[in-house]
């Protein structure tokens, strides 16, 4: 039976579950691992059943979502929640969580502290952090309570006002040279993967040669293990200019604009509901409801 059948039936994905083994076994084998953001029930329904590898819960919902300008600003509260909705729709894919911002730069226990909710409030199996070697003790602590960690490195958008905007990375000797460092430190400390975003493509080949843990390329080109995009963007949801990295595969928004138009049209015409689209009383009682009518209106002329 195919997915589409199962989707259509109700039924859950029987496709076994992702597991940080099987991406690094995907590594080795030279298979290639795809990952998507979701932020619902419905969307990550979608997407596991698709069959992607890894289902990450973005702090990108700050801006593909919740309307944010930046990814600063949301809460724990609102990533567990949007990490517990997507939990209920993934069954295959590996569920990761994003720490937001502040809920791990102040303190390793204040990392222990929330990323232990998400792991027992939420439904993730792992998360993701952003950061190098500043992180990796947090990282190293994390396995040692065994939470799975994946890093994410290059392009951080938790530090788009220390960079000065989201700027490509590692475009200088020195830069490549620290975030190879912070590559090594993070696979050191007991990351089961990297993120690697908005950096030159040959120095992602090169961190994803020397690693021995899988590479998820975002922005980083296409010599990565794998590759991981946000879910509106490839479906342009988001408002504003797509990014280079990103591919468009369907025009979402012109498809929801158009539905959304016509049922107005529909509104407004009376063309909906229509007929068949509205509930009716049963036969016998319509009849004695006219037979009722009739008595009332006889009644009143006497």
């Amino acid at each position: 039976m195919s997915l589409t059948q199962l989707r259509d039936r109700g039924a859950p994905t029987s496709l076994p579950r992702v597991t940080a083994d099987v991406l690094l076994q995907k590594k080795r084998a030279g298979q290639p691992i795809t990952a998507l953001t979701a932020y619902d029930f419905p969307t990550a329904r979608l997407v596991d059943e698709a069959g992607i590898d890894l289902v990450l819960v973005g702090d990108s919902v700050g801006m593909a979502v919740l309307g944010y300008e930046n990814t600063l600003p949301v809460t724990m509260e609102e990533m567990l929640h949007h990490t517990r909705a997507v939990s209920r729709g993934v069954r295959h894919a590996l569920l990761v969580a994003d720490m937001p911002y502040g809920s791990y730069q102040a303190s390793i226990e204040d990392g222990i502290r929330n990323a232990t909710r998400f792991m027992k409030e939420s439904g993730a199996q792992a998360v993701k952090i952003e950061g190098g070697h500043k992180h990796a003790d947090l990282v190293a602590r994390l396995r040692d309570a065994e939470i799975p960690v994946i890093g994410h490195i290059g392009l951080t958008p938790q530090s788009v006002h220390r960079m000065g905007g989201y700027r490509v990375q590692g475009r200088s000797t020195e830069a490549m040279d620290i975030l190879c460092a912070d590559a090594v430190a993070l696979e050191a400390a007991g990351a089961i993967a990297i993120v690697l975003e908005g950096i030159p493509r040959e120095l992602a080949a090169v961190i994803t040669a020397r690693s021995a843990v899988p590479t998820i390329g975002i922005g980083a080109g296409p010599d990565c293990d794998g590759q991981i995009l946000v879910f509106h963007d490839l479906f342009n949801l988001t408002f504003s200019p797509a990014a280079k990295f990103s591919r468009q595969y369907a025009d979402g928004a012109a498809f929801f604009s158009r539905a959304i138009e016509q049922y107005r049209d529909d509104v407004a015409g009376r063309y909906f509901p229509s007929d068949a689209e509205s509930y009716h009383l049963p036969r016998e009682v319509q009849a004695e409801r006219i037979e009722s009518d009739a008595e009332e209106k006889h009644l009143c002329k006497a």
